[in-house]
């Protein structure tokens, strides 16, 4: 139990020794961090009691809400009996065998293997090295080469910075690891120009054969993308973009990989993003809503045919985490499986607040004058923020809009993301009750007239 301190002396605290993810550190040490002491169902609560709308479910994660006893008392339970071991030395945990077991049942046809981890960042470099093992088993081991998207997430370490499509994080490395390439992001509205959404989601999938036939297929290992881009600004393509996709990995003998850790377990109302669009992956990486974000777990699905070659040829696979399926992580996941299952969360979701949240969502941006689109499928949201509707032209980068409504919605007691390309977006708990998305509504559009006012659009 940490100590009862000031918020100033938390303050002080964390600014001489805490270094955080994805921050400004000079401009967090001016202003102070938010100090979040406690939560319970959508809320948070600060150390001076503010309650906090969680419009990002944590960091997309916090799937089944916060404070759940069923997912405490499973790791309660876990941390008693076997608080640790390893899988390295030919051994397994009851709960790791169970996972994969409940994880072979829920995810898309021939995924039957799993192979943990703690991040999303972890599961797709695993990916990574899978994929050009298998290929070097097939005897192609020219095929490294993996295409993502330009405003694609897949994580940041090395690996996984090269692999996604975030302008900033490869400015800042400077240059991208080789054997990663990038194809555009199927962002009909500012990249559709006069086409149809379909038309758009078909030009938008040739792009990858394109760039199939300019690397050369025999140099080509996989394609990724997540079915819906979460952390590039909730870009939901049309509804003819995956099928192409498909057809062209299937052509040029190219694997594919949908990247679930944000869209899977419930967040577009189907297990997996997969489901609702159709996509039959090769390598299925998954995270966050795994176990609600209460204990750090990923995994990477394996296709069947491609695990049979790893598993026929390649003998000692060099690949592993010291706390690859930890058991207590892995009981949590089981027994936030079930409580969505108990619950019938998903099927919720999908028939009933996915639908009345969209409807809110578009009672507060229709007509608003600095909203020029909203996206987003299931419970999630992205406002497009521009500064003319007409020319759908969006704000300069240094104009900060997205961060400027985040900070006006922090006033309202809201929790909403600034991403993208001038983009604020939502991603709030599963279980979220009607009477709460009302009370996000409301927050939302007082944000956004804020903003707007600011900019001189209102």
């Amino acid at each position: 139990m940490a100590e009862k301190r000031s918020t100033g002396e938390w303050q002080a605290m964390d600014r001489a020794h805490h270094m955080h993810p994805f921050t400004d550190s000079k401009t967090l040490a001016a202003r102070g961090t938010r100090v979040i002491t406690r939560a319970e169902g959508v809320y948070v609560w600060d150390n001076e009691g503010n309650k906090i709308l969680d419009g990002m479910a944590g960091l997309w994660c916090v799937a089944v809400g916060y404070g759940r006893r069923e997912l405490v008392d499973a790791a309660t339970r876990q941390l008693l009996e076997l608080p640790y071991y390893n899988s390295f030395f030919q051994t397994s945990t009851p709960t790791q065998i169970e996972l994969a077991q409940q994880l072979s049942e829920l995810t898309p046809p021939g995924l039957k293997h799993f192979f943990f981890a703690n991040s999303g960042s972890e599961a797709n470099d695993t990916i990574i090295r899978l994929a050009r093992l298998y290929w070097a088993l097939m005897g192609k081991p020219n095929k490294r080469t993996f295409i993502g998207r330009t405003w694609g997430y897949h994580g940041s370490t090395v690996a996984a910075s090269s692999l996604g499509g975030m302008p900033a994080m490869h400015t800042q490395d400077g240059k991208n690891l080789p054997e990663f390439a990038h194809i555009s992001h199927p962002h009909w509205y500012l990249r559709g120009g006069d086409l149809s959404r379909d038309e758009f989601g078909i030009q938008a999938a040739r792009e990858l054969e394109t760039k199939i036939l300019e690397l050369g297929p025999e140099n080509v290992a996989a394609f990724i993308g997540e079915p819906v881009q979460g952390a590039g600004g909730v870009i939901d393509p049309p509804l003819t973009y995956w099928p192409e996709i498909q057809r062209i990995c299937r052509k040029y003998d190219v694997l594919l990989v949908a990247d679930e850790v944000i869209c899977g377990f419930g967040r577009l109302g189907h297990w997996f993003g997969s489901e609702m669009y159709g996509i039959k992956p090769d390598f299925m990486p998954m995270a966050k809503g795994l176990s609600s974000g209460y204990l750090p777990i990923a995994a990477a699905a394996i296709h069947e045919r491609i695990f049979e070659v790893i598993n026929d040829k390649a003998g000692m696979v060099h690949h592993g985490y010291t706390y690859s399926g930890h058991p207590a992580a892995c009981a949590v996941a089981l027994a936030n499986i079930e409580l969505i299952k108990k619950e019938e969360i998903i099927e919720r979701v999908r028939h009933d607040t996915a639908p009345y949240f969209r409807k809110a969502m578009e009672q507060v941006t229709t007509g608003h004058p600095i909203v020029g689109e909203l996206r987003g499928v299931g419970l999630l949201a992205g406002f497009q923020l521009v500064k003319d509707q007409a020319r759908r032209t969006v704000f300069a980068p240094e104009q900060e809009v997205g961060i400027r409504c985040r900070e006006f919605a922090t006033q309202n007691n809201l929790i909403m993301r600034p991403l993208g390309q001038s983009t604020v977006v939502l991603s709030p708990p599963l279980v979220i009750s009607r009477s709460e998305i009302d009370e996000l509504a409301d927050k939302v559009k007082r944000s956004l007239d804020a903003t707007a006012k600011l900019f001189a659009l209102a």
